[in-house]
């Protein structure tokens, strides 16, 4: 049996706290960074700030898309509310492409217009940014496990991290050599690393948002389970898609074989156990055809959509 359902066993009032408290240190240490940033003159910190803002509206955004999630379904959201976690993803990794392009193209203008940079100020508030990002990853670490959601979050904070020690070697190379030039360098070097980061992510949640198949699920398998059940002679219009991030749902024809229409509800039963069973699916719509009446040369996959 495989088990492709995941739980978060964090309460969820629990993670809450912990995001809520994520988004306080991130807002108080953006203001801390830019106004050092300003007096020191450094573009990598100021760069660094503003990376940790959007920290801190990725957490937001992340920690409000939680409560929605857990809304009840309703007349005008049958399905639920769990894909706000997922469009807060898409959200977040959204911005920190625009905030990478933005970083890179300020650093390549400090290529070519240097400016004085208090290094010593630098190193400090960039240490003290770095406690207060790994902090802050520790405290969603567990829930990036389990959400697309979160885990932009935490990406944020990881890149942000990494952000803060490329800007205390800068600090210090400044101090050692005053090579200023490694301020628009470090910051060419961040900003890259959050654009790279948020296009690997960001496709997973565009293909849930896209109805794409679960990428754990190979459908040629489910369909060669369904067609191996007792009793069903053909499968045809199968629709396999992610209603939320750990709950996979299909919808399909099936075919019974000629003089076993008298057991078809016992056939879909056993599909049904069958998809559990084997695919974790536990959401599944079944429509039953008896093989005389059954859809005429249809797809096995999806089905046909007329042109306009």
């Amino acid at each position: 049996m495989l088990d492709h359902q995941h739980h978060d066993h964090l309460d969820p009032d629990g993670g809450d706290a912990r995001v809520f408290w994520a988004v306080v240190i991130n807002l108080a240490l953006t203001v801390i960074q830019i106004i050092g940033g300003i007096l020191s003159g450094s573009l990598a910190l100021i760069a660094d700030a503003v990376h940790n803002l959007s920290d801190a509206m990725s957490l937001l955004i992340a920690f409000f898309a939680r409560k929605i999630a857990r809304r009840p379904v309703d007349e005008n959201m049958t399905f639920g509310y769990g894909r706000a976690e997922m469009v807060a993803a898409l959200v977040n990794y959204t911005t920190l492409i625009a905030i990478g392009l933005y970083l890179a193209y300020e650093a390549v203008f400090r290529f070519f217009e240097p400016a004085e940079v208090d290094g010593w100020l630098v190193v400090i508030i960039a240490g003290v940014a770095l406690i207060v990002d790994t902090g802050t990853a520790l405290l969603t670490f567990s829930l990036s496990k389990h959400s697309a959601n979160i885990r932009a979050a935490f990406l944020h904070n990881i890149a942000d991290a990494l952000g803060s020690i490329a800007v205390i070697v800068a600090g210090t190379v400044i101090l050692l050599y005053d090579w200023r030039l490694i301020d628009p360098l470090v910051t060419l070097m961040i900003a890259s690393y959050i654009f790279w980061q948020s296009i690997t992510g960001i496709g997973s949640v565009i293909h849930i948002l896209m109805l794409g198949s679960p990428p754990e699920l190979d459908t040629g398998e489910v369909v060669a389970k369904i067609l191996s059940i007792e009793g069903v002679a053909d499968v045809h219009h199968l629709h396999l898609w992610q209603m939320q991030e750990h709950e996979n749902a299909l919808d399909t024809h099936l075919v019974i074989k000629s003089g076993e229409w008298g057991n078809a509800d016992a056939i879909k039963l056993a599909v049904r156990e069958a998809l559990l069973a084997n695919f974790g699916i536990a959401h599944c719509t079944l429509e039953i055809e008896c093989s005389v009446h059954a859809c005429v040369a249809p797809r096995t996959i999806g089905h046909e959509t007329s042109s306009k």
